[in-house]
């Protein structure tokens, strides 16, 4: 495998200390321990791979998923839990520009209507994931920033069709959002949860419509042959007459040689809070239990979950390996300690590291790989994977079967993936990328 970072951050290193994995158990799935032939092979058991798995079994497809590490491993056992809008990183004016007024319309009712397929996954399976927040909101991290929110509370009737909310600092403070927040909008659309047992639910489901899952699986090579794609994983040879490639952020450069250069990924660093007291709670004057992240280009993003624990995320590492870990939480703390004065002794019990993943047009690409027959791939959420990564799944489960999805499918999530510059050496460009946000971040 040629992967972008050094072996640690493909280690057990970067997720130690995740407060998931305590809070449920997901069963072991066996590894691959034999040949097979299968209709569907998908790569990556995350929320795009179970969620392609899902709807293919339902669909009498016969699927088999295989992961390299556990169910979850990635970043979709990682993330904040955030359930919203989102997916890609271009304004309303660049889609226009690229798409059309209904191009962009059309991609921003994909947004929505993935938050809706998690919904329904949920209701369907009658899955708990703590769910929680009604909607999002979006915090002014200085005064300017709330002229921008303002404008996009203008677009979001035409946008996505849902209500919305402005607050001001004062409003702010008595709905339990304390801060040194200078306004904010609430978008009424999106919820919290927990990731690790949406994953759950998603590979029980999966499997008990007759999907196969295999752990420990790791897919050393993928070629086309006569009759199908020739996979081999744990010394086995596996065909299939499709493949879907769900590993995103933490995919190798030659599964397939097509994705080089192709995606970037980025960490993302959380940290999670003791349960706090209720005194603890009033002190800082942040008792909501809404789903909330900053103006930042390196946002910060952050929630009050249902045991009182607070999670707080931020965008930024740059550098991978022990060192540089212990550099990034202990930046995250400060940063937390800086918004939350209150809550500077309060000890952060579970830290832990993930990978997002970032396109050159920076938006998602669920599609299939151009000029490679039966071969697809649903990746690039920026940092947004919970919805867009469960709809890019179900997405890909329709196109496998030569279906027109009866679902939002826009150019935006169509346009093949372009190469970064620089090739291999794209990582170079982070740093000077960063230090640039932070400069207009202030």
């Amino acid at each position: 495998m040629k992967r972008l970072f050094g072996a640690y951050a493909y280690g057990e290193g970067p997720r130690e200390g995740c407060w998931w994995d305590a809070t449920a158990d997901i069963p072991a799935y066996p590894p691959c321990a034999d040949s097979a032939r299968t209709d569907v092979a998908i790569i990556g058991a995350g929320f795009t791979g179970l969620s392609a798995a899902l709807h293919l079994a339902r669909a009498g497809v016969s699927v088999t998923v295989f992961e390299a590490e556990r169910v979850g491993w990635g970043a979709s056992g990682r993330n904040g839990g955030f359930c919203c809008l989102g997916g890609g990183m271009l304004g309303d004016a660049a889609l226009d520009s690229r798409f059309g007024a209904g191009g962009r319309i059309a991609f921003r009712r994909s947004e929505l209507a993935a938050i809706g397929l998690v919904e329904r996954i949920i209701g369907e399976a009658e899955l708990d994931v703590d769910r929680h927040s009604d909607g999002e909101t979006i915090l002014a991290h200085r005064p300017k920033d709330c002229a921008a929110l303002m404008a996009e509370a203008a677009r979001l009737a035409e946008n996505y069709g849902v209500s919305h909310q402005m607050h001001s600092t004062a409003d702010l403070a008595d709905h339990g959002m304390a801060g040194p927040f200078h306004g904010a909008l609430t978008i009424n659309a999106g919820f919290a949860l927990n990731p690790r047992k949406y994953l759950r639910g998603l590979a029980a489901a999966a499997t008990a419509s007759g999907a196969r899952l295999h752990e420990g699986s790791v897919v050393t090579s993928l070629e086309k042959g006569k009759d199908g794609w020739c996979l081999q994983t744990s010394g086995h040879l596996v065909q299939a007459d499709q493949v879907i490639v769900a590993s995103n952020g933490y995919s190798s450069e030659d599964l397939p040689d097509w994705l080089a250069a192709r995606y970037l990924p980025s960490q993302s660093n959380v940290i999670v809070t003791r349960p706090l007291m209720p005194s603890e709670l009033e002190a800082a004057g942040w008792t909501s239990r809404q789903m909330a992240y900053d103006t930042r280009n390196l946002l910060h993003y952050f929630r009050l979950m249902p045991d009182n624990r607070f999670l707080f995320g931020m965008r930024g590492g740059v550098f991978t390996g022990a060192r540089a870990e212990e550099r990034a939480r202990a930046r995250i703390r400060a940063d937390f300690d800086a918004m939350f004065p209150a809550w500077r002794g309060v000890e952060t019990t579970h830290s832990w590291s993930g990978m997002v993943c970032l396109a050159r047009d920076r938006l998602p690409f669920v599609g299939a790989v151009p000029a490679q027959e039966g071969l697809w791939v649903g990746l690039c959420y920026h940092g947004n994977g919970v919805a867009m990564g469960s709809y890019g799944g179900a997405l890909l489960a329709e196109l496998v079967q030569g279906r027109v999805p009866d679902m939002p499918y826009p150019n935006a999530l169509r346009a093949p993936l372009r190469r970064f510059e620089l090739g291999r050496w794209r990582r170079a460009v982070m740093p000077f990328a960063y230090g640039a946000f932070m400069l207009a971040d202030r």
